[in-house]
């Protein structure tokens, strides 16, 4: 992508029709689903105002659609309709396509807020925290594998060298998808900052800059569509699942989260312990209250928990430490507008529009009660005994499942209807991951029993 269509796509951004290139004859609207993977319809631009007026239907049904194209939901009820509202303050024209613009949209039921829509639902823990004067900043880190055919009808990884961590340039990306994906990131406005080589071989990580938790998720969301399109046209695979190889480690979703009030950071407390102050401590203590049920959207595959192991930077227990990479909750070093918290534990695949919201949730919750978080860690947490790591996390989806629905509390707030499909469209995977005869199995056992 060139500068001149970088400053092209820009402008549209806010919405403006008048301000799309002449190029543009297709409007993209798509809307998360529950898993987190795009959805939507391409409209031809002069249908955009019969869109905008009636909406565009969806069969409802595919918001309880499992990974292997199951309507697990959605059939009891008659498979109805939903409706898609094109957002056009979220419009912008695509670096990688040049006649294509596109926007985000919003869910109807009849006539009503969908009440599985993701975005209503970041802005429902957006009002939560309005209510308590305050709001919130969020800055997403997704990381990613890329992968290139190997000839055989599967994926190898596109650049296969170890100790590439933190290294830019030819040597980490020689065919410069990494460069294209920041660039493209960048013209389309979603707060994409940085890039590099993440410690994995043919891994990597863009990094978005802190904003409000609807646009922090809406930006989360299309970068991960845009990266996964920018591959797709290349011939390659862009991967945000947890684990895809045996012997790597896995891709994170890291979730920086501060609050504010009046221009004022609320974490910051240079009176406090640590420079901490009453509101974190309190938010984080309901993070870590909430934590097993927490699981289940921070890691909501089969695959997520082969990557949480000891020694792997993905956290075992819920526990919070300062500058502590091995914790549940990471406080990083910054104080003052910088003080905040990182949440380590998610899985690449997560939704970001759920993760941002529950854990808001789970926050407000510790806020409300005004809970108190354990022992700060220190150190290698992992090595520590085991009643002094904090409260062990569900190692299972299965189990992480069986926590969500346990607490009622967080899955009010959320909501019920997404919580519901949530766990009967998750419970079916399980099931058939169980059901599965896998390659372990037939190497473990086939010659030998």
């Amino acid at each position: 992508m060139n500068l001149e269509a970088a400053t092209r796509a820009a402008p549209a951004a806010g919405g403006a029709l008048e301000s799309l290139s002449p190029a543009v004859s297709t409007i993209r609207t798509t809307y998360s689903d529950l898993h987190g993977s795009q959805r939507g319809k391409d409209v031809p631009l002069g249908e955009l105002e019969r869109a905008r007026e009636h909406g565009l239907a969806f069969c409802w049904a595919v918001m309880g659609t499992d990974l292997r194209h199951t309507p697990v939901v959605g059939g009891e009820r008659g498979y109805p309709d939903m409706l898609a509202r094109p957002d056009l303050s979220t419009l912008v024209e695509l670096p990688w396509e040049p006649d294509v613009a596109a926007c985000l949209a919003d869910l109807e039921r009849d006539g009503e807020p969908e009440p599985t829509d993701m975005r209503g639902l970041v802005r429902r823990a957006e009002a939560a925290l309005a209510e308590l004067g305050r709001t919130a900043k969020i800055g997403p880190e997704l990381e990613f594998f890329v992968l290139e055919p190997d000839g055989e009808g599967g994926w190898r990884r596109h650049v296969d060298n170890l100790s590439m961590v933190y290294t830019v340039g030819p040597q980490a990306d020689p065919r410069g998808v990494l460069k294209g994906m920041l660039d493209g990131c960048a013209a389309l406005g979603i707060g994409a900052i940085a890039a590099n080589h993440e410690y994995m071989n043919s891994q990597y990580e863009i990094n978005l800059a802190e904003c409000a938790p609807l646009e922090a998720s809406d930006n989360a969301f299309r970068l991960k569509a845009a990266v996964k399109d920018y591959a797709a046209q290349r011939g390659l695979l862009a991967t945000f699942m947890g684990k895809p190889f045996n012997d790597q480690g896995g891709s994170g979703t890291h979730v920086h989260l501060s609050l504010e009030s009046e221009g004022a950071n609320c974490f910051d407390d240079p009176a406090g312990g640590d420079g901490l102050s009453v509101d974190l401590r309190r938010f984080t203590a309901g993070v870590l209250d909430h934590a097993p049920a927490l699981m289940a959207f921070l890691n909501p595959t089969v695959n997520a928990y082969r990557r949480i192991l000891p020694d792997s930077l993905a956290p075992t227990h819920a526990n919070w430490g300062l500058d502590n990479r091995t914790t549940f909750v990471r406080i990083p070093p910054d104080r003052g507008p910088g003080c905040r918290i990182e949440l380590r534990v998610g899985d690449g695949a997560a939704n970001p529009y759920l993760v941002t919201a529950a854990v808001i949730f789970a926050g407000i919750d510790g806020l409300r009660r005004e809970l108190e978080p354990p022992a700060l860690l220190a150190g290698d947490t992992y090595t520590l005994p085991e009643d002094e790591q904090g409260a062990p996390l569900p190692m299972s989806l299965s189990d992480a499942l069986d926590a969500l629905e346990a607490d009622t509390a967080l899955g009010a707030t959320v909501g019920a209807e997404i919580v519901d499909t949530f766990l009967a469209m998750k419970r079916f995977e399980v099931e058939r991951y169980r059901q599965h005869v896998s390659e372990w199995d037939l190497a473990e056992y086939l010659h030998h029993l």
